[in-house]
């Protein structure tokens, strides 16, 4: 493993994380299979914002023994009230789901306590006057919260509590789709210039809030950073050929401040994928030479990430465009349209009330998605 620092923290990252989102509704030997095979690979960052309690008491079993080689990132604010994923911005709500994180952990800290998908002003301005800031604040006092971050895909949003003082860290989504905007679109001059990080191309909000993290010492994690496979598909990739996963975590490390990316896994096999990177030359690395000139913010792709939850009619959203997008792939067979007909909620019951729209971080059309599914499946 290749270790770097993590802003002022202290921490020694490896650059390889580990991403627990795919490990949710897993039964507990695959659990620790893929808990056993990150520790014996050296991976010592662990991201962990689903609130469900069965995966969290699972990951917690898995740990015993393990807790101090692991730094976890813990949600402040990820909720499942309606036993579907939510956020909630009720400091009583906050106080309950991150105490029963620390009870399913068996533990008495969490490394790093995230506010939870920040990325809105009214977001913000909720965390700030609602006391969920100050209850941060409060528990690293206590020692209960070695650190204070949060989880965001917006960079003004996320400029400007780094720029409040309120952060030590940022897990923020970065990947060249998510970075590029259309070829036209230049850096300011002032951070072209600004070292060698090859920022040209780069949306300037997003390269202005990685300058600026490596300036203030925030050290950056990195989510979505395959595009939640998207990037390496040559169905869905939004340039002229797909990436690697070596290309893709290259890029994010390759970012200012960036000392991590945090991979879904859900198998031993996938955590030595992902080490694979760390055994290959930079040319096998070097992700150049697809994306120069490219220009795509990927807006509009579903990375499955279930941000649009809660849903009225209970579609697991994410679920549901998983297997729309690989029935489009791979055409409807009867294997998929037994998985859609198995479905709690699928397409059928969407209501087109379209909440979940004005929550998707990436712009989905998720109607027209769900419209084009029930045709799909018949």
């Amino acid at each position: 493993m290749i270790y770097r620092n993590l802003g002022h923290t202290g921490i020694q990252a490896g650059v390889i994380g580990i991403g627990t989102e795919h490990l949710d509704g897993q039964p507990y030997e695959r659990i620790e299979e893929v808990i056993s095979a990150a520790d014996a690979a050296g991976i010592n960052m662990m991201d962990l914002f689903m609130p469900g309690e069965e995966v969290r008491r699972h990951i917690g079993r898995a740990l015993k023994g393990r807790r101090q080689r692991f730094h976890i990132q813990g949600a402040i604010g990820s909720v499942d009230l309606r036993e579907q994923y939510d956020i909630s911005r009720d400091l009583d709500t906050c106080k309950r789901y991150f105490e029963a994180l620390l009870r399913a952990l068996d533990t008495d800290y969490i490394d790093f306590g995230m506010f939870f998908f920040m990325d809105t002003e009214e977001a913000l301005q909720q965390v700030l006057n609602n006391g969920i800031a100050d209850y941060a604040h409060r528990l690293k006092q206590e020692g209960v919260i070695r650190h204070v971050g949060a989880t965001s895909h917006n960079p003004l949003v996320a400029r400007k509590m780094v720029e409040m003082g309120l952060l030590e860290t940022l897990m923020f989504s970065i990947n060249p789709a998510f970075d590029m905007n259309p070829a036209a679109a230049t850096l300011d001059n002032m951070l072209v210039e600004m070292g060698d990080h090859d920022l040209e191309g780069v949306d300037p909000a997003r390269a202005a809030l990685y300058l600026l993290c490596e300036q203030r010492g925030i050290g950056i994690t990195s989510m979505k950073t395959l595009g939640a496979g998207k990037l390496l598909s040559a169905e869905h990739t939004p340039f002229e050929q797909p990436l690697t996963s070596a290309q893709c975590i290259h890029y994010a490390l390759s970012r200012p401040a960036v000392a991590s990316v945090m991979l879904g896994y859900s198998s031993a096999e996938h955590v030595a994928d992902a080490c694979r990177y760390l055994t290959l030359s930079d040319e096998e690395r070097d992700y150049a030479s697809v994306v120069r000139g490219q220009g795509s913010l990927m807006k509009g792709a579903c990375v499955y990430c279930n941000h649009c939850l809660p849903c009225p009619a209970e579609i697991d959203i994410a679920a549901m465009n998983r297997l729309f997008d690989r029935a489009r792939i791979q055409g409807v067979d009867d294997g998929l349209r037994q998985a859609y007909a198995a479905m709690p909620a699928n397409a059928d019951v969407c209501l087109a009330c379209a909440d979940c729209e004005t929550r998707c971080p990436f712009g989905v059309a998720v109607v027209d998605r769900m419209d084009a599914a029930r045709e799909l499946f018949g």
